[in-house]
């Protein structure tokens, strides 16, 4: 029929115990024309573990090829393929691929649906003991240590509950990295391995999880940080008013919209933000040789 596409699954897979699989993934694996697999062999041990078999084409679609196979995706979709996208654990597009694909499909107006799964993301931040009313996910962190401080930085004053994904060879280095730009004693909690065997749930002050860390640890982790504690406006001086603005327009944003958000995050006015900042730009012109701050 014309105009009739495809859809596009995206199946939440088990982030460790086979057991936490939902209901629908092994019908959507056996009723695909397409499985688009992050990883086929660990695709192969999954329906193994769950007593299924793919009847449609099983194809890879990693970080080192989704630009080139979601082309091939969306030109099976447009002829009216069911597409099921699994990753090696946890939602697709989730710090895993996907997105480029889905954002494709929604370009063409192709359907995209959905089979909810376990998320070390929301694991995590419900087992850590910290706050979970608001929070945001950061993924990933820079490999390279300068990159790391800067990301870091960026969120220093976020009140949120932060989770970011991490490697297990990193991990003492980024444990340090927050405790210098967050504060030694801001409290932390280090999941690793969840829902499997040896799963394990650390918390404490970030300097106590960075000392831990250092002598090593294994599998797969999720980090959650307390949000940065209220600051009040009396507490805040004008070379820390500048400093975040700074901070906020080496991240790439416009200086009215760096002032913008410090005003909101301290709760000052606006205006006293932007004075501040005025003020250190005519110091810094006044003070060229030694002068440092805004241009």
């Amino acid at each position: 029929m014309v105009g009739v596409t495809g859809t596009l699954v995206l199946a939440g897979t088990p982030i460790g115990d086979t057991a936490d699989a939902p209901p629908r993934l092994a019908a959507e694996l056996e009723r695909a024309d397409v499985v688009a697999a992050e990883d086929t062999r660990r695709l192969r041990r999954l329906t193994q573990a769950l007593g299924v078999h793919t009847q449609g084409r099983v194809v890879s679609y990693f970080e080192g090829n989704e630009s080139a196979r979601t082309p091939e995706l969306v030109e099976a979709l447009e002829g009216g393929a069911r597409v099921l996208l699994v990753t090696d654990a946890g939602m697709p597009s989730v710090s895993d691929p996907g997105y480029r694909l889905v954002a494709a499909c929604v370009e063409k107006d192709i359907k995209v649906t959905a089979v909810p799964g376990p998320s070390a993301v929301l694991t995590a931040l419900a087992l850590s003991g910290l706050p979970v009313d608001r929070f945001c996910f950061e993924g990933f962190l820079p490999r390279k240590a300068g990159e790391r401080l800067g990301r870091l930085r960026e969120v220093e004053g976020e009140r949120r509950t932060l989770v970011y994904f991490e490697a297990p060879h990193r991990l003492d280095d980024t444990l340090a990295a927050m405790a210098e730009v967050f504060g030694a004693e801001r409290r932390a909690a280090v999941c690793r391995e969840l829902t499997k065997t040896y799963e394990e749930v650390k918390r404490g002050p970030l300097k106590d999880l960075a000392a831990w860390a250092a002598e090593g640890v294994r599998g797969e982790i999720t980090v959650v940080v307390e949000g940065a504690p209220q600051t009040g406006p009396a507490e805040l001086d004008a070379e820390e008013l500048v400093r975040r603005v700074q901070i906020r327009e080496e991240a790439g944003e416009r200086r009215k919209e760096a002032i913008a958000a410090v005003a909101t995050e301290t709760g000052l006015p606006k205006r006293e933000v932007f004075d501040a900042v005025v003020a250190a730009k005519n110091a810094a012109r006044q003070s060229p040789a030694d002068g440092k701050g805004l241009s």
